[in-house]
Formats: structure tokens, C-alpha cells, sequence
């Protein structure tokens, strides 16, 4: 992969159904100057994490990333706990994602069965990432740079509208900051509405540790890395905090959350022609996007556990292409089955599998954190000269200390926020399976390996 492939990945990422949908129930619930402040503060903890990732993937490019910096540096007990949760909660993902993408073409064609579309796309997505890991970083670049694009449209023609330079519908005069200053505050839910979205914008920033999987296959990582998660951060707060800007400028905050998508919303009120047709595409490609990087950091992650002996040897087959085959025919499988369950009990089992994702994505978080807190320790005690660091996370140990502190305090609102609470139900009996299953089974495996391993003691 190059450079641009690496800085799409990464941006690209990012911006999808969250921010797409997801940033109506931020503004209703954060208000005007909350929504906005709350993305702010989440990408300063995004910062955090990236920095930390990019010492990481840096000094040890692999494709099993952060699962094989937490194997290493933390146990080898949390670094299956952070793959093999990583990967479920990835592929049943992939699966939702194909639903929506299904729904979303009944727009168009409502004479077509979702099971169709899901199909389909399920074909495409598997080809693209089956054929090698430059037609899945070729596919992303392309699916990333219409949501790019799109966003950068709406910034403009809604800055435009929001000062006047184009009329609303209804000849409406101009907002400009007339939503920040309405009799409810701007924070009409109190500073604790913008405590508790900090979760919902957490999860809108998923995705920006694809980066570190995709290291492992790209070229010249050294150079290409540190260049791409710093634009990526950046980018990514300018993208985010301006739209939210123009949504809370036009959109009342009393509205948002009601409305299928604000931005929707907004392009109605701008009046401009097939909005709704416009932005159906733009959630599709996200959609599909999300499921493209999905499939291909899912297998990435199941051939990593492989390698460390952490799931069955054939998963770890490469094609001639260099793509882990049999770990991405596995990860199809469980997304497709996972289809069927949003069929069949779509109002509890996969509604609990998909809500542990959120809860996934910060623990993964803290595990990047922590990994690079004892990668630089242990580094520095045995006498490895910093200088030598292509890529150095600033601050330490604060960065990584306070990244750790401030998401395992989002980790624990969870407790506080009801349409939440599932994911700690879910999760938490995950993590312990999860430890439960390495001490009890892959551990005794592996010791029994290594005895098998040894050669015979001579009888004297």
C-alpha cells in the first residue's frame, strides 16, 4: 500500500454511518455548542490513541497490530482478549452493514429482496479484499474520497447558506449564529448532555486504528506512517467540527435526532434538488466502505491470532497475493450467519452482539495506550537510544496515561447511559470468556507444544 492508500484508510475510516446518522442524536442531546465541543473532545482522545498507535506501528509494522503489541507488552492472555473480541466485533459488524446497505437500495429499487443486496455486496466486498491487499486499499481510496468529497461540498454550500450567500428555502434569511444563542442555552441538557454523547462521538472515530493494521502491508512504513496519521487527525477535526458547525447553524438542535439523517435535513432546507437521493448514495458507499475495511481488518486480526498460536494453524494460509485466504472466509461466514440472526431475532441476540462494538473499540483503545506505555519502558530499560525511534509519542508517559485514564472513565459512563449499559453487560462476561479460554485451553495447547517440540533425552 502507498501513501495515499494509507491516509484514506485512515480518514476514510472514520467518516461513516456515525457521522452520517449518528451526529442527529449528538446535536439533540449536547445542543448547538455541545455537539461541536464534544467532537472536539473526542478527537483530542483520538490524538491521544493515534499518537501512541504510530510509535507502535512504526517501530514494529505487522498486520496483527495492536493485538500483537498487546500479546507482547502487556500478556499474551489480553493480547487474544483484544484480537479475538476485535475480530467478532468486527465481523458481526460486517453483517449489519450489508443489511443497511440492503435497506438503503429499497430507496430505489423496492421490488428487490434485502437478502439480494446483501448477497451482492457480501460478493463484491469478498473479491475486492480476496484478490490482494492493494485492490482492497485501491477500493477503499475510491469508496473514501466520495465521502470526502461530499463532506467537503456540504462544508462549503452549507457555509455559503449559513451567511447568506445562498437563500434557504422559503426565502428564509440567513441562520448565522442565531441556533447558539436561543433561550434554552447552549448546552440545554447541562454539561452532563455532552459528557454522555461522548460515547456516540467515540464511536464515530472508529476506524482510525485500521491505520496500524494496514502498516504491516505497506511500503516504506517509517516514511508513509507518520506522515498519514498526522493529516489524518487533523483532517479529521477540520471535516467533523465544520460540519457539525453548519448542522447546528441550520438545524434547530430541537429537531435533529428525529430526522433519518441531518444532513438530510439540512440539504431540504437549502432546497436542494434530490437531497435525499444524494445523501442515500453518499450513506452507501459509507456503509459499504465500513464493511470493505471491516472484512479486511477482521481476517488481518483472526491470521494474527494464528501466527501466535491463538487459533487453528490453517487459518494462517496466505494466498500467492499474501492474503490470509482461509481467516477471510471465515470472517465472511460469521458476518453471513449474522444475517440471519438480524432476521430472526433482530430485537435481542444481534442487537446485543452489535452494541459490544462500541465497547470493543475503547477497550481497544486503552490496550494501544497501555501497550505503548511498556513498548517505551522496556525499551529505554534495555538500553535502546530514543533517537533511533522514527516515530516518538510526545509526553511520555502522559500521553499514553491520560489516553488510558480519560477512555476507561467513558468505559464506566457506560453505566450511567441506559441505551448503553447493554455493551458492559455483553462485554464484560466476553473479556472473562475470553481469559477464561486462554488459560484453560490455548495455554495448556501451546505448553503441550512446546514439550512436544523438544528432543528426547539420550538414556546414558
Amino acid at each position: 500500500m502507498k501513501s495515499r492508500h494509507l491516509f484514506m484508510i485512515a480518514l476514510g475510516g472514520v467518516i461513516g454511518t456515525g457521522l452520517f446518522l449518528g451526529s442527529g442524536i449528538t446535536i439533540s442531546k449536547a445542543g448547538p455548542l455541545g455537539a461541536i465541543l464534544a467532537y472536539l473532545i473526542g478527537g483530542f482522545l483520538m490524538y491521544l490513541v493515534m499518537l501512541c498507535l504510530g510509535e507502535l506501528a512504526v517501530a514494529m509494522p505487522v498486520s496483527g497490530s495492536f493485538q500483537a503489541y498487546a500479546t507482547k507488552y502487556i500478556s499474551p492472555s489480553t493480547g487474544f482478549m483484544i484480537g479475538a473480541l476485535y475480530w467478532f466485533s468486527w465481523s458481526n459488524t460486517i453483517g449489519l452493514e450489508f443489511t443497511s446497505a440492503g435497506l438503503l437500495m429499497q430507496r430505489w429499487f423496492p421490488d428487490i429482496p434485502i437478502w439480494v443486496w446483501c448477497l451482492i455486496f457480501g460478493v463484491v466486498t469478498f473479491s475486492l479484499n480476496a484478490l490482494s491487499a492493494r485492490s482492497y486499499a485501491e477500493s477503499e481510496f475510491w469508496f473514501s474520497s466520495i465521502k470526502v468529497t461530499a463532506i467537503i461540498l456540504f462544508i462549503g454550500i452549507g457555509g455559503a447558506a449559513v451567511f447568506g450567500l445562498i437563500d434557504l428555502q422559503g426565502n428564509q434569511s440567513a441562520p448565522l449564529l442565531s441556533n447558539f444563542t436561543t433561550d434554552q442555552g447552549l448546552f440545554p441538557n447541562g454539561i452532563l448532555g455532552v459528557l454522555f454523547t461522548l460515547v456516540l462521538v467515540n464511536f464515530s472515530f472508529q476506524g482510525t486504528e485500521l491505520v496500524g493494521i494496514a502498516a504491516g502491508e505497506s511500503e516504506d512504513p517509517a516514511k508513509t506512517l507518520p506522515r498519514s496519521i498526522r493529516n489524518v487527525v487533523w483532517r479529521t477535526l477540520f471535516f467533523f467540527v465544520l460540519a457539525m458547525f453548519i448542522l447546528v447553524a441550520i438545524l434547530p438542535y430541537q429537531t435533529a435526532g428525529v430526522v433519518e439523517s441531518p444532513f438530510v435535513a439540512v440539504l431540504d432546507r437549502m432546497g436542494i434538488p434530490y437531497a435525499a437521493d444524494i445523501m442515500n448514495f453518499v450513506i452507501l458507499t459509507a456503509i459499504l466502505s465500513v464493511a470493505n475495511s471491516g472484512l479486511y481488518a477482521a481476517s488481518r486480526m483472526m491470521w494474527s491470532l494464528s501466527k501466535n498460536g491463538m487459533a487453528p494453524n490453517r487459518l494462517k494460509k496466505l494466498s500467492k497475493k499474501g492474503v490470509p485466504i482461509n481467516a477471510l472466509l471465515v470472517t465472511i461466514c460469521i458476518a453471513g450467519s449474522s444475517l440471519i440472526t438480524s432476521v430472526v431475532a433482530a430485537e435481542t441476540v444481534y442487537l446485543w452482539l452489535i452494541s459490544i462494538s462500541g465497547m470493543v473499540t475503547i477497550v481497544v483503545w486503552m490496550s494501544i495506550c497501555a501497550s505503548q506505555f511498556f513498548f517505551r519502558r522496556k525499551f529505554i530499560a534495555e538500553g535502546g537510544d530514543l533517537n533511533t525511534l522514527a516515530f516518538k509519542t510526545p509526553l511520555y508517559p502522559f500521553v499514553p496515561i491520560m489516553g488510558f485514564i480519560l477512555y476507561a472513565i467513558i468505559l464506566i459512563s457506560l453505566i450511567f447511559i441506559p441505551d448503553q449499559r447493554i455493551g458492559l453487560y455483553c462485554g464484560v462476561p466476553l473479556i472473562i470468556l475470553c481469559y477464561t479460554y486462554y488459560h484453560l485451553v490455548i495455554k495448556k495447547k501451546q505448553r503441550k507444544s512446546i514439550v512436544s517440540d523438544q528432543p528426547l533425552n539420550k538414556v546414558q
